[in-house]
């Protein structure tokens, strides 16, 4: 008989806790109906959408318990929910672009500190032959900025017949004893190569055809000459060159863009070399000319020949070593090479 009360007992207890939940679920339903009959709605808070979302995800009657929102207003949460979710994953871990190399930001600001002459260009090139690829804007961003703005290039032309083509023209320089000086130069127009210069202190049409003819010894005489009109080209030069199966082409009066390469040559070494020191002689002159010409045909780039010197350089990728400089002209360019 005791087992009989216990069982009688516990199923008394049952019903009477099933009774009272009831009634507690009827007492919490005409208060939520009493509320939801109020113009003024309460807010929910995130966690209580969180809540309700997550509900929705594991209990398949959510609906009809539910009366303060709508069952749409919590599919709008979820689907809210989850594309917070994909968004958070989706995620970048490093947004933005790949940062550039130290090495490469610092041999930027090396050049162009070394070299405060150069533009973009020139060290973008110096780059390339050292095997680091990288944009101009990229050099532009962490180069050193200097008060004199970069030099401008020459608009080109003459593209036909190039390897026939030379181009000749004199310079002058002051010496340091107020003395002027005048340097001849004979240009090639393809690789842009100096085949002969010399340095005079009284050219004479005479002494003019000479270096023609010290230019292009050996039957290589080139089919065009370029050159102004300066007076300096008399009966006897232009004999001499006639001889020498040359055809002269002569600029027109005041027009030296007519003869770009050898006129932006001049410049270059100015801008390059001889602003930059006091000639004292002939001597010197010609010394000082000499290393800056083997600079510019083993080492200076140029835009023209694919961002490469006229005696073209081999690139050398960063696994040979690292970068050196070695000072040219005297230390106002450098060259910059793999230690192997």
């Amino acid at each position: 008989m005791s087992a009989v009360r216990i069982v009688l007992a516990l199923i008394r207890g049952i019903v009477a806790d099933r009774a009272e939940l009831a009634a507690e679920n009827l007492a919490l339903r005409q208060q939520l109906a009493v509320l939801s009959e109020k113009k003024r709605r309460p807010r929910l808070r995130k966690r209580d959408r969180i809540f309700w979302a997550w509900l929705s995800r594991f209990w398949s009657n959510w609906r009809s318990v539910l009366v303060i929102v709508q069952p749409e207003t919590v599919v709008r949460w979820h689907q809210h929910g989850f594309r917070l979710y994909w968004r958070w994953k989706s995620r970048s871990r490093k947004p933005g672009r790949p940062p550039i190399d130290a090495e490469i930001r610092k041999l930027v600001r090396r050049m162009s500190r070394e070299n405060p002459s150069w533009g973009v260009p020139r060290i973008q090139s110096e780059l390339a032959l050292l095997g680091h690829i990288v944009c101009e804007t990229t050099v532009r961003k962490y180069r050193v900025r200097h008060r004199k703005p970069p030099s401008q290039t020459w608009r080109t032309f003459l593209d036909n017949h190039a390897r026939d083509i030379v181009a000749i023209d004199f310079f002058t320089v002051p010496t340091a004893t107020f003395r002027i000086l005048f340097a001849f130069v004979v240009l090639r127009h393809d690789r842009r190569r100096v085949v002969h210069f010399n340095v005079t202190a009284h050219p004479t049409a005479q002494w003019t055809a000479q270096q023609i003819v010290q230019a292009f010894p050996d039957d290589e005489s080139p089919r065009f000459l370029l050159r102004d009109r300066d007076s300096i080209y008399g009966d006897f030069f232009r004999q001499r060159i006639k001889h020498m199966g040359i055809e002269e082409v002569i600029t027109a009066p005041r027009s030296p863009w007519q003869n770009p390469y050898v006129e932006r040559i001049g410049g270059s070494i100015r801008r390059e070399c001889l602003n930059r020191v006091i000639v004292l002689n002939e001597r010197h002159l010609s010394r000082i000319l000499s290393s800056y010409f083997s600079y510019y045909h083993e080492s200076r780039t140029h835009l023209s020949l694919n961002r490469n010197s006229p005696v073209p350089r081999e690139i050398e990728p960063p696994e040979r070593g690292k970068v050196i400089a070695i000072p040219q002209v005297g230390g106002l360019h450098h060259r910059y090479r793999r230690a192997a």
